[in-house]
């Protein structure tokens, strides 16, 4: 089997919570779990959760689980009808004070601090987009509105103001709730909705870490870059991150679906250059929910994605709620892998002109500079934090790299990693003794065979995190 280097996200939910299907669907190319803190109780992903180590454990793989926050929801109240039917030209009034169910002319607010967020002139967008509003005036609670583009209005539906500037903190009381319930099981990641600067991030750093001490764990933290404020600020979001995401659902409603591809390549190669990773979301195979295949403009969206240098692709409802969540896992491996071939190497121009002030670091790319040029099977990192096989990970160079770690956890976070493969392996040996270790690995596991060259770096001594000083290079015997 040809080995893919781009990681899939998935989303759990109903379509996809039998635990034999679940299995499948490891099998069949899934690297992270996604749970969406957006539905559900507590109790619902403590068990979701369980489930998926349990099914990862029978795939004979380990998966990483992420916690998807809800953050702020930004929605209209509910309709005594269920929903209204809005026409362009009308009049229509949201009303932060409004306690009776809404009607063809007004509507309640979930969110109350819309009328201090807008002024007349703004445009507010409703349901994804789908209905807009420029807003008349504000008076007191209630901001008066005129449809100009018209369609069916439900409970609950989001609104979004183009360009942005609705003031809604990132972190809400339920978020900090989730985030307990998310440490209590452990989630490798903890994605945040609609962080608008490193502040955002801090604070949920903090608040993980917290409710993560009492289990020596510390997640990964994601960004979801959803909001316009966040595009002018993501050098500094992603110093404060481990990841981010490209969420493009919500940012294309903000600064308009035009404006997204470019804005996916930017984010990209700003993740890239900065030792981060991405994962590139909504909408890639949306399609799939009712139907067997995608289409061609999903496939071309993935291999894009794949070939901008995503670490992962991710599925949303596809695999939440969709018809078709095992075939949509194999539809979008099968996309990853032949984007994957056709991918150039840039090894030589990548390194042109940069310099590296760390020794682990210098290692890192030593090891891939030197496999590349050798023509070897794998590069090996011994690692302890992982960090050695992300910068690895940075540059496309089809060797496979291998993260032998003695942590669980590392092993977990690894799973997002391009390119990289974690097992898990006891390194606090001496240092012949690990390398031999980690031959064995490669070699049970059919990796390398007899008279293939492999690159491998550790630190000496063993088991010291941040210690890698050391590059070797090895011909099976």
């Amino acid at each position: 089997m040809t080995r893919r280097e781009t990681k899939i996200v998935a989303t759990l939910g109903p379509a996809s919570s039998d635990p034999a299907l679940l299995e499948k669907m490891i099998r069949a190319g899934v690297s992270v779990v996604r749970l969406n803190f957006s539905h559900g109780k507590a109790q619902d992903h403590i068990d979701r959760a369980r489930l998926v180590r349990e099914a990862a454990k029978r795939a004979g793989r380990e998966v990483g689980i992420m916690a998807d926050l809800q953050g702020p929801k930004i929605r209209v109240g509910k309709f005594a009808e269920g929903k209204v039917q809005l026409t362009t030209g009308q009049k229509f009034l949201l009303d932060a004070t409004r306690t009776e169910l809404g009607d063809v002319n007004a509507v309640g607010l979930d969110y109350k601090e819309l009328p201090r967020d807008v002024k007349a002139g703004d445009v507010l967008l409703l349901n994804d987009g789908l209905i807009t509003m420029q807003v008349d005036s504000v008076k007191g609670e209630a901001v008066l509105c005129t449809v100009t583009m018209g369609g069916e209005l439900s409970n609950n539906k989001g609104i979004n103001k183009k360009g942005g500037g609705l003031t809604a903190p990132a972190l809400t009381a339920k978020d900090m709730e989730d985030i307990k319930t998310a440490m209590s099981f452990q989630a490798d990641y903890v994605a945040v909705s609609f962080p608008q600067n490193a502040t955002d991030m801090e604070m949920a750093r903090q608040l993980c870490n917290v409710a993560a001490a009492e289990h020596n764990h510390k997640p990964h933290l994601i960004a979801k870059i959803e909001r316009a404020e966040a595009i002018p600020r993501l050098e500094e979001i992603l110093r404060a991150s481990d990841s981010i995401m490209v969420a493009r659902g919500d940012l294309a409603i903000e600064v308009g679906n035009a404006a997204v591809p470019a804005l996916q390549k930017r984010m990209i190669k700003m993740a890239h250059e900065m030792d981060k990773t991405v994962i590139t979301a909504t909408h890639m195979m949306e399609s799939m929910i009712n139907n067997p295949m995608p289409t061609r403009a999903e496939v071309s969206d993935v291999a894009n994605a794949v070939l901008d240098g995503s670490d992962a692709v991710m599925t949303s409802a596809e695999t939440a709620a969709g018809k078709f969540p095992l075939e949509t896992v194999v539809e979008m491996a099968a996309i990853c892998l032949a984007a994957e071939a056709a991918e150039e190497v840039k090894l030589d121009a990548d390194f042109s002109g940069k310099s590296f002030t760390r020794i682990d670091q210098s290692i890192a790319m030593g090891a891939l500079f030197t496999a590349y040029h050798l023509g070897a099977k794998a590069i090996v990192a011994l690692t302890d934090s992982g960090s050695t096989a992300l910068w690895m990970s940075r540059h496309r160079i089809h060797i496979p790299i291998y993260a032998l770690t003695p942590k669980v956890s590392t092993q977990r976070k690894l799973t997002l990693y391009r390119n990289v493969s974690p097992l898990l392996m006891d390194t606090s040996a001496d240092r012949d003794t690990a390398l031999a270790d980690a031959e064995k690995h490669l070699k049970d596991r059919g990796i390398v065979k007899t008279g293939d060259i492999y690159v491998i770096t550790c630190g000496e001594p063993m088991g010291a995190p941040g210690g890698t000083n050391m590059l070797k290079i090895c011909k099976v015997s």
